[in-house]
């Protein structure tokens, strides 16, 4: 009986980490491809934008997302706990995490019409612990978008804030 059992186990931690690399595999695949599709806006971790003297529309923009551990990953990084060493296979989990974040705050910028996003940041949060470890990513920045001329801009005075609560950047005259 505790044979069967044993065996039962091992057939899950095979079955757990065959399903798992497939499911990584697409999802490594599917994050490729979008990043080809949103390579047109830009997301940069500098505070001001490279473009002083244009006045542009400041949007905040978020990208997030949950990603928990298969049971394979956890077993191993339970023995990995044991003995030391680089958890791999988490390190793994956090990269599709961090990528797929900023994906979804591109497509977020996408929609506001911005093609630039600058301080871009991250934020990672522990939700659950246990046999299924989870983490939400969270990505988040400021869209810029080149105002049209619609707006009318009172003009900036010497020593005004470059990003100022009305949503524009300007640069000091």
């Amino acid at each position: 009986m505790e044979l069967l059992q044993f065996g039962l186990f091992i057939a899950l931690l095979v079955v757990g980490y065959f399903a798992g690399s497939a499911i990584e595999r697409r999802h490594y695949a599917s994050i490729r491809r979008r990043e080809r599709e949103y390579s047109d806006v830009l997301a940069f971790m500098v505070r001001f934008p490279f473009d002083r003297t244009t006045p542009q529309r400041a949007f905040l923009v978020h990208g997030a997302v949950v990603v928990s551990a298969d049971y394979f990953k956890t077993f191993i990084a339970g023995l990995r706990n044991l003995f030391g060493g680089r958890f791999r296979s988490y390190e793994t989990l956090m990269e599709r995490a961090r990528r797929e974040a900023l994906l979804r705050l591109k497509a977020d910028a996408r929609r506001k019409g911005a093609k630039t996003v600058i301080c871009v940041r991250f934020e990672t949060t522990r939700i659950a612990t246990g046999w299924a470890p989870a983490m939400e990513v969270l990505a988040y920045g400021t869209a810029l978008v080149p105002d049209d001329g619609s707006l009318l801009l009172p003009e900036p005075r010497a020593g005004a804030s470059r990003l100022l609560g009305d949503g524009l950047v300007r640069t000091p005259g």
